[in-house]
């Protein structure tokens, strides 16, 4: 895993310095299905012990994007990549990546993973129906803050997904997921 962050860095300051405004899906290849699997787990695991707001969902979620490590990297354009699961129930669902472009002012590199509670069967028909998800269009999509976890229980869920953005790390500020595209990939 190492060597795919680490390219992936490579791979996102290469793609900010030419001012390329959108990284290919095809550009890296997959971590291995076991090793994405186990990480994703593991990102979940972690997560249900820090945010009990996120336990609760993942008891009514219909499905579960997990993407336990999304790589940023920028110098005024930048970008992210990171590839992750779709679970329903326990079952692997598919394999899926993670890709944002942005320009602005920005600098540095920075992780973080992020996991989307699909509550109905519109979101997870959408992600199943469509050549790509791009966060903002379609579903409805709440990311929960701590503000939003406070007031958030299973008698008040009305939107169709709901994620969290976890174990940050980095040089860089802030982390959004609006216009990221999540996009099925081979396993």
């Amino acid at each position: 895993m190492t060597t795919i962050r680490n390219g992936a860095v490579a791979l996102l300051l290469l793609t900010g310095a030419l001012g390329t405004t959108s990284l290919s899906t095809g550009a890296m290849a997959a971590s291995s299905s076991a090793e994405l699997n186990q990480d994703a787990q593991n990102a979940l695991q972690k997560l249900y012990q820090t945010n009990p707001a996120a336990m609760a969902l993942s008891k009514k979620a219909k499905a579960i994007l997990v993407f336990p490590n999304i790589v940023k990297a920028g110098l005024v354009f930048g970008g992210s990549y990171g590839e992750g699961e779709l679970l329903s129930g326990t079952t692997i669902d598919g394999y899926y990546n993670s890709v944002t472009a942005s320009w602005g002012l920005q600098a540095g590199a920075q992780s973080y993973g992020y996991v989307v509670f699909l509550m109905t069967d519109k979101a997870v028909r959408y992600i199943h129906e469509t050549h790509g998800w791009e966060i903002g269009v379609g579903p409805t999509v709440v990311v929960v803050d701590e503000g939003v976890a406070r007031n958030l229980s299973t008698s008040t869920l009305k939107d169709d997904a709901y994620a969290f953005i976890f174990d940050q790390q980095g040089l860089m500020a802030g982390v959004s997921i609006e216009g990221t595209k999540i996009s099925h990939i081979k396993s």
